[in-house]
């Protein structure tokens, strides 16, 4: 793609991600109010101090004069605890005081509240009404009778009326409550009642058209109305800056229309307010550092939103120049990755506003610590996927797989040398790749049999002899107590080579190859840089069952999709099996290295680091065995995941600049590569481990709920996993939508096994241990249960689920998303547990088929 074009794109693409912005602007008109509200709330949570706990009277005083621009009156509602300086404070700036009268189970407390209150309503006139109880009766501290008996105690000995604070509902149940006070203060709360924005105002005035009928000669006052700016949602009630800014400008024009008395709660906003969630901190007129959050007149505009708007737009601009460095990109792959890197840039730009226009609570400060890194992962592993699937669906397509030659001529045939390592192998099976390879169709190569630590002349005794009939270009060597692995048997074959071979090609003892290997693979060394032909593994027993199958298909879609892609940039990863080699490259490297336990890759990424070209073909020329079962399969990619971090420990280095000579295409698709297999699934493992922790914290509204902000990443990656999954296959791997669901399946079951092993060999002073892998037929009886870890995460993720589903009795959005996350997030621990089920179900029936067949 030239400059131009991608300028074009990424320009393109940045300018619908504005218009995007510009379309769902938030703005709102609402009626003005022009003049002070007739009362606000007012409350401060009393801090420790000398004296015990205390408002201090600097902190009362810079509230107050803040509130006097906005307000007549203040409601207090307690009269100790450094309180009862408002009133006194209050009058020097022209404030009213609605006096509050703390009253709960405390007797001692409750009689310290009334005799201040009282004394207070008697010096300082501004003082207006007391008001004895803040839904106490709500919180089930005192009784409607209990709270009725202090009300009238108070009665008697105040100067000026007194009223009672409760919720509407309280009133409206109890008429003899209505009855003993002089002025009801009913709290209609939109919010609370689960209200839309659109009816709030509304339907909160019909509930005091409907008190104002139960008490037509009583003062009625609406004690607390109000719309928070943030925090979940309750039922249709959804919290922002609009909202709140709309809802109470209609409210205040229509009451004072109607000539209500009310208060809004409340002045400011109180981040210690966490008993209501995280709704709690954010009902206030005034923030935490006494700035307007809203205007009271003219427009109704969110101040943050341009500038939100504006990071994200450029986050995902220079996000997008990344895609220069795509070699070939088309239009249509660069603007679907354009988008990606605009989405990722829309999220990093919300974090950092929301971090910045919110009140971080203990329990948001722990969920972003935690999450954030995990999600910074994440976002990378999202776009590599996103990448890949681009270049599948809209790319030029593959332009680098190696192309057949014509046969070479005779004289021109370099000699090959073919190392088959064995440890404790079927005969049977072994034989038959040997025979496989005498049955090359090619003139000039030898064969090195390899059979290491299998005392047992039983396994290799036939081998001997094979290699013997098959004449002198088939080695045979049989070693014990051979120390190094399967790389210190290819280093023993190495020594048995011919001087005169110039190709390495290595192949599994269970590999069966394709007479045209060598004849139509080895034509592509006449390029002298290249170092490396791999053709893919395939496999001859996938129809042993749907398991195997479902295996099969698994493989498949990594040589078909991940190691087509990586061959476009000369990164593809190397296996032990069906691979050629220049034997002056794998000497150059080092020869096999046995400190990591996939020598296969190691070696090959070594060769790279030389400067050698590597050549893949996506034709199968070989075929060998399956794992045995789903625990072979799971044992064999659990060595790949401990090797691969293995070799990332090895090689990190030659990752800098200059080190190698690996370019930065190389560079990108190894790390890339190795970030969205194992990295993925620490992540993922990660991520359903801190959220299990997280459940009681949320299902009993101990902390704040995880926002959206982090929970819907997870759950946008997921649905990008699928697609990317089910279109890969769909383009590029022939197979029936039935065995790539069970491809699906078998890919994500080994998230545990692959994030445990890449855990374990990271850790430090880890003895190589290789775990061969069991192949062929035959059933395991009595075999210990191969997913028990899982079955444990599986069924505590879908128990946590359930129990946030089952309290969220007020439907919050972000609850019933971590339930779904949760849900989300079981899906792989499960799919292996089904697959061990399904496979234990399918032995049982083989194993009464066979003792059918016994008895007759």
């Amino acid at each position: 793609m030239s400059p131009g074009i991608f300028a074009v794109v990424v320009s393109l693409v940045a300018c619908l991600h504005l218009a995007f912005w510009a379309l769902r602007n938030p703005h709102a008109a609402a009626p003005s109010v022009e003049g002070r509200l007739p009362s606000v709330s007012y409350n401060r949570f009393a801090e420790p101090s000398p004296d015990g706990l205390n408002v201090p009277e600097a902190r009362i005083r810079a509230d107050l004069t803040a509130i006097a621009k906005y307000a007549k009156a203040v409601r207090t509602y307690a009269s100790t605890q450094g309180l009862e300086r408002v009133p006194g404070i209050a009058a020097e700036l022209g404030l009213n005081v609605t006096l509050g009268v703390w009253i709960d189970k405390d007797n001692a407390r409750n009689e310290r509240e009334i005799a201040s209150a009282l004394d207070l309503a008697r010096r300082y006139p501004n003082v207006t009404r007391l008001v004895v109880g803040n839904e106490t009766v709500y919180r089930k501290e005192l009784t409607v009778a209990e709270l009725i008996k202090i009300v009238r105690r108070v009665k008697q000995q105040s100067p000026i009326p007194v009223a009672s604070a409760e919720n509407w509902q309280t009133f409206a149940e109890h008429p003899e409550f209505g009855d003993a006070v002089d002025q009801i203060f009913a709290h209609i709360i939109p919010y609370w009642e689960g209200f839309p924005r659109e009816t709030a105002v509304r339907e909160s005035l019909a509930i005091y058209d409907k008190l104002r009928a139960a008490y037509p000669n009583k003062k009625i006052v609406i004690g607390e109305f109000g719309w928070p700016s943030a925090g979940h949602n309750f039922e249709s009630a959804v919290p922002s800056p609009i909202a709140q800014a709309v809802i109470l400008r209609d409210f205040v024009a229509r009451a004072d229309a109607r000539d209500i008395d009310y208060n809004i709660v409340e002045a400011i906003d109180q981040k210690e307010k966490l008993f209501e969630g995280n709704v709690g901190p954010y009902w206030g007129i005034l923030d935490t550092s006494l700035r307007p959050k809203f205007p009271w007149t003219g427009p109704i505009v969110d101040r943050n939103y341009w500038k939100t708007a504006l990071l994200a737009v450029l986050a995902g601009f220079l996000l997008s120049i990344t895609i220069l460095a795509l070699p070939g990109a088309t239009v249509v792959q660069a603007t679907l990755l354009a988008v990606a890197d605009h989405l990722i840039g829309h999220w990093c730009a919300s974090v950092l506003v929301y971090w910045q226009t919110h009140y971080l609570l203990h329990g948001e400060a722990i969920t972003f610590a935690i999450a954030l890194p995990l999600l910074g992962l994440l976002a990378p592993i999202v776009r590599s996927r996103v990448n890949e699937l681009a270049a599948v669906a809209f790319g030029r397509g593959p332009a680098r797989l190696l192309k057949l030659s014509p046969p070479m001529t005779r004289t021109h045939s370099p000699k090959v040398s073919i190392h088959i390592p064995a440890y404790r192998e079927a005969p049977d099976m072994l034989l038959q790749t040997i025979d496989s390879v005498a049955r090359l169709d090619y003139p000039h190569f030898e064969c090195v049999v390899v059979i290491n630590n299998t005392p047992d002349p039983a396994f290799w005794r036939p081998i001997e002899a094979r290699c013997r009939e098959l004449g002198p270009r088939f080695k045979f060597i049989c070693v014990q107590n051979l120390v190094g692995f399967k790389a210190a048997a290819l280093r023993l074959a190495m020594a048995k080579t011919a001087a005169d071979a110039e190709i390495i090609g290595v192949i599994d003892a269970d590999y069966v190859v394709d007479r045209a290997w060598l004849k139509d693979l080895v034509a592509g060394f006449a390029d002298p840089e290249v170092g490396i032909i791999q053709a893919p593994q395939d496999h001859r027993d996938g129809d042993r069952s749907f398991i195997h199958a479902a295996m099969n298909a698994e493989y498949a879609g990594f040589f078909d999709i991940g190691m087509v892609e990586r061959n476009e940039v000369n990164a593809i990863i190397v296996h032990g099996t069906m691979c050629l080699i220049r034997r002056t490259a794998l000497e150059a490297a080092g020869g096999w290295s046995s400190d990591t336990i996939c020598e296969d890759s190691d070696l090959g990424l070594t060769i790279m680091e030389h400067g050698w070209r590597a050549h893949y073909t996506n034709r199968r020329y070989g075929w060998g065995l399956l794992p045995q079962d789903y625990r072979a399969f799971r044992t064999q990619r659990s060595r790949w995941a401990g090797g691969a971090v293995q070799i990332v420990r090895k090689h990190w280095r030659q990752f800098l600049p200059g080190v190698s000579r690996l370019d930065h295409h190389q560079k990108r698709e190894f790390a890339l590569g190795w970030l969205s297999w194992f990295g993925a699934e620490i992540v993922a493992v990660a991520a359903a481990m801190l959220n299990l922790i997280w459940v009681p914290f949320v299902a009993f509204k101990v902390v704040a709920i995880p926002d959206a902000l982090l929970t819907l990443p997870i759950l946008g990656a997921f649905l990008i996993s699928l697609v990317h999954f089910a279109s890969s296959y769909q383009m590029r791997v022939a197979i029936p939508y039935r065995q790539m669901l069970g491809a699906m399946m078998v890919f994500m079951s080994v998230q545990w096994t692959v994030a445990s092993a890449a855990v374990t060999a990271a850790l430090p002073a880890r003895q190589n241990y290789f775990h061969r892998t069991r192949k062929g037929g035959g059933v395991i009886l009595n075999a210990p249960f191969a997913a028990t870890p899982e079955a444990v995460l599986g069924a505590l993720l879908v128990i946590g689920s359930l129990t946030i589903y089952a309290t969220n009795v007020y439907r919050f959005f972000e609850t019933d998303l971590f339930a779904t996350i949760l849900l989300i997030q079981s899906l792989p621990f499960l799919s292996a547990v089904a697959l061990v089920w399904l496979e234990r179900f399918s032995n049982r029936k083989l194993r009464r088929a066979v003792g059918s067949q016994a008895t007759t």
